[in-house]
């Protein structure tokens, strides 16, 4: 007889591409994982997985049952958070969010701490992947909800505004535009810029708000093309160029003194992030009550993250 938990392993493997790491989100050793996966093999006669040295892929087989498999662990979670309702249990279990790198780092811990404070035995997850990740998984209903600076346009999807970000210049503390705090974007032309990477949502907002004047992105000098904004932020303190960033990452750097904020005229750049679901993925109690205190929460979240990052940035 199949077991749910040999199940859950596969689906990890099968996520993960990789049974060491499914090994680590289970809290399981490799070995583990590799037993649970043959002796599912060899139960049912069929290779699940096509082993290429440190990685796996999944074979027909495999491909053939994920959708299943997806369906009978939903249909157990929603089956175990009935049985907890009804017997009056506190609400808990998992609560799985795929996040692109700002909302996964800066906005959801903020939210989450403070919806684990109304329902501390729900034990959250974050999962930091790209825009586009976060969209084909929310379509093939691996994940139940997702926060990204993308507005999702597609019918199955519900995409909801959960905070206003803004996108700011930093320069290292001795740039010689600190003295007046403020450029023009034409000067940015003999700058030497650090960009996210060209499908980020920092720097679609930044490139679309620089066109308004006539700046496309064969006239910047770009130093360094970094995919992570603290190390984009680190680059900055060091000197090597200047950058435009969300005003979250910046917050420790500039209470610190590290870094300075330079307005660029005429240059407001604001990006939404919104929180989605497919709307036929069936929710658990725990998914269902975040899903609604998100939204209801929208107007505190701006004050709640900037006083818990400064909080963090201010030195003892």
């Amino acid at each position: 007889m199949l077991e749910l938990s040999t199940l859950r392993v596969f689906l990890a493997a099968a996520e993960e591409k990789n049974f060491s790491q499914a090994a680590r989100r289970l809290h399981l050793s490799q070995s583990a994982v590799s037993q649970n996966i043959q002796t599912l093999e060899q139960a049912y006669g069929v290779d699940l997985f096509l082993r290429r040295g440190r990685s796996v892929a999944l074979s027909e087989a495999g491909e053939a049952i994920l959708p299943m498999v997806r369906g009978v662990l939903r249909s157990a979670r929603l089956l175990e958070d009935t049985l907890q309702n009804i017997n009056a249990i506190d609400v808990g279990g998992e609560l799985l969010i795929g996040c692109s790198t700002s909302a996964g780092k800066y906005l959801m811990p903020a939210l989450l701490s403070m919806f684990q404070l109304e329902y501390p035995a729900v034990h959250p997850r974050v999962k930091i992947m790209s825009r586009d990740g976060i969209f084909e998984r929310l379509l093939q209903q691996v994940i139940p909800m997702g926060a990204s600076s993308k507005l999702f346009e597609h019918r199955e999807i519900d995409c909801q505004p959960l905070f206003e970000d803004r996108i700011i210049l930093i320069v290292p503390d001795d740039h010689p535009w600190v003295k007046f705090g403020r450029a023009t974007p034409d000067d940015l032309l003999d700058q030497k810029l650090i960009l996210r990477e060209e499908l980020s949502g920092t720097c679609e907002t930044v490139m679309q708000g620089l066109r308004a004047y006539g700046i496309t992105p064969d006239m910047l000098n770009v130093a360094m093309e970094l995919g992570n904004p603290e190390a984009i932020e680190m680059a900055v303190e060091r000197g090597v160029g200047i950058a435009f960033v969300s005003e979250m990452v910046a917050a420790r750097g500039l209470a610190l003194g590290r870094i300075r904020k330079v307005e660029v005229d005429g240059l407001d750049l604001h990006r939404t992030v919104y929180i989605s679901r497919h709307v036929n993925y069936p929710f658990t109690r725990a998914q269902a009550l975040f899903w609604d205190f998100a939204q209801a929460q929208r107007g505190k979240l701006n004050t709640e993250i900037w006083d818990s990052l400064l909080n963090f940035a201010t030195p003892a």
